[in-house]
């Protein structure tokens, strides 16, 4: 069983800053790829920021320059640090892990390339 624990998120102003963190737990390795997505209301979950197997990291056009994911294996932990937060940065905000050891195949940024997703994390930006 694989499980997924998001935390960290928070109501700031725009501009300021805050670091996502989740915690994986269970059948799941660091070394698979790993994604963070975000879902306003109203809107489709999308693609923030994706760790491929090799380390290759990805970015949504919107929060390139601005957002870093990255992880540490030792405490099984993924981060998303987040800079220079906007209004429109508001959402819920999702773990997902691949599940499998080979490199992703649809699109590190592509949610149906994750078998598994934690509960969520919202961030509120304020302008």
């Amino acid at each position: 069983q694989v499980q997924l624990v998001e935390s960290g998120g928070d109501s700031v102003q725009a501009g300021r800053s805050l670091r996502l963190s989740c915690v994986a737990s269970g059948n799941i390795y660091m070394s698979h790829a790993f994604g963070w997505f975000r879902q306003a209301p109203g809107k489709e979950r999308e693609g923030v920021a994706g760790l491929d197997t090799d380390g290759t990291a990805t970015y949504a056009d919107s929060v390139q320059g601005r957002f870093t994911i990255s992880k540490d294996s030792a405490k099984n932990t993924l981060y998303l640090q987040m800079n220079e937060l906007k209004p429109e940065d508001t959402a819920m905000y999702y773990c997902a892990a691949a599940g499998h050891a080979g490199s992703v195949t649809l699109g590190i940024l592509k949610a149906h390339e994750y078998a598994y997703w934690g509960q969520g994390t919202q961030v509120t930006v304020s302008s």
